[in-house]
């Protein structure tokens, strides 16, 4: 079974150490002693509750589609040629590019500060775990 040290929990659900100790004291996540004295926090448990936390902006465009991944987010960037162009969206930590016509990204107005959802939708994920 996984454990996560707190430290490990703080930097993959993007907050500090603190807030993964006030989580602990408040019950909303248990911290148990490893084999070494350190707290640490069980995988499924950890897992389950960064589901929980999850807390995605809604989709502005509200249209129905069977993509089921789609990231809300800012255009931070936009790469353009006479025919291609390369646009990154910030969504929240993650960082979606996309690449498209550049007569799409003039037609969507699509430039810095531009809320757009990036949809996608793949055949093929990969999965990758540290341990190889």
């Amino acid at each position: 079974m996984p454990q996560f040290r707190l430290a490990e929990v703080a930097r993959l659900l993007g907050v500090s150490d603190d807030t993964v100790r006030r989580w602990v004291r408040a019950g909303q996540l248990t911290a148990l002693d490893d084999s070494s004295g350190r707290k640490v926090v069980d995988g499924a448990e950890l897992a389950a509750f960064a589901k929980a936390q999850a807390d995605e902006p809604p989709d502005p465009s509200r249209v129905g589609r069977s993509a089921r991944n789609r990231f809300v987010g800012l255009v931070t960037e936009v790469v353009q040629d006479k025919v291609m162009a390369q646009v990154e969206i910030q969504c929240g930590p993650h960082r979606v590019v996309s690449l498209m016509s550049s007569e799409a990204v003039t037609e969507m107005g699509l430039k810095p500060g531009s809320l757009a959802v990036a949809v996608v939708k793949a055949t093929q994920v990969i999965v990758e775990t540290p341990d190889g």
